[in-house]
């Protein structure tokens, strides 16, 4: 496949998933982060569906894009349910789609605290032709790509994913910290780990007094470091994939976001960039709609 024809397969693919509904960053100003998860939950009732994708050019592979369709729902003020459809598209090779995941978070605890932790579980079901990076864990390199896609995809995983999510709020910066363990569900592959960090804050605490678009407010920035560490014979960062970038995010008026981050390998095994980004919306109270009017 040519680069020319790569570009217009990706473009299609990009505007068929920009089509659907896009989420937002919540009314509670979710920070804006691509892979670390904050504290911050869906509101009961609403659903947020967000459009996130990822593109990279790695040394001696292929390039590729790989977008996520994220559905979000607030089940309860403690509880949030999401679910994720992912596909990619690779310079001269094919495009794919490459499975599904199921998450919940849960809060346990009611009111903010100096820490508040949150609880984590997701069940996996994809190919190894994924290219998400909705996470990094075990001891995968970039290099793995160079396999094509033909032979990736005759591989699933099912997995079960577990998080331990940490989060902090003082002086308008928030503070996240995720724990990851996973293990794959169908072979004999022993438990996988990683990590991700983040930090950011809005350009301005305080509202204007006049309704404007580009205000400082409606601005937030910060960072994320994130990456693999092993597996439970051979933990560490010895041979695993390490990032770290800069994240910025716009809070639209009408509850659009968009967000991006170009996200840098730090070592050998990491791809050079990493490039993300997102655009989401907010439908408020959806679970109103199939309920009933007198």
């Amino acid at each position: 496949m040519s680069h020319s024809i790569f570009f217009v397969r990706r473009s299609l693919f990009a505007l068929i998933l920009l089509a659907t509904p896009l989420s937002s960053l919540l009314a509670q100003q979710e920070p804006p982060y691509f892979v670390t998860y904050s504290s911050v939950m869906e509101e009961p009732g609403n659903l947020e569906i967000e459009n996130q994708n990822i593109a990279a050019a790695p040394k001696n592979t292929n390039a590729f894009f790989a977008p996520t369709v994220e559905f979000e729902y607030g089940a309860t003020a403690w509880w949030t349910a999401e679910a994720y459809l992912q596909g990619q598209a690779t310079a001269n090779d094919s495009a794919v789609f490459t499975g599904f995941r199921f998450e919940n978070r849960f809060r346990p605890l009611p009111r903010e605290y100096w820490v508040n932790p949150v609880l984590y579980v997701e069940y996996e079901n994809h190919n190894e032709a994924d290219k998400s990076f909705l996470e990094i864990t075990d001891h995968d390199v970039i290099t793995d790509q160079q396999v094509s896609n033909a032979e990736l995809r005759k591989e699933i995983e099912r997995s079960i994913e577990g998080k331990l999510i940490l989060s902090s709020n003082a002086k308008g910066w928030n503070f996240s910290e995720n724990i990851i363990a996973e293990k794959p569900v169908n072979g004999p592959d022993p438990w996988e780990f990683g990590y991700a960090l983040a930090a950011a804050h809005p350009l301005a605490l305080k509202g204007s007094s006049q309704r404007c678009t580009f205000c400082r407010q409606n601005f937030a920035a910060g960072g994320e470091l994130f990456g693999g560490l092993g597996t439970r014979q051979s933990f560490g960062l010895r041979g695993t994939e390490q990032y770290f970038g800069p994240t910025v995010a716009f809070n639209m008026p009408g509850g659009v976001t968009v967000k991006f981050s170009p996200e840098f390998g730090l070592n050998d095994n990491s791809a050079g960039v990493l490039w993300r980004f997102g655009v989401s919306y907010e439908i408020e109270q959806f679970r109103d709609w199939f309920r009933r009017t007198k």
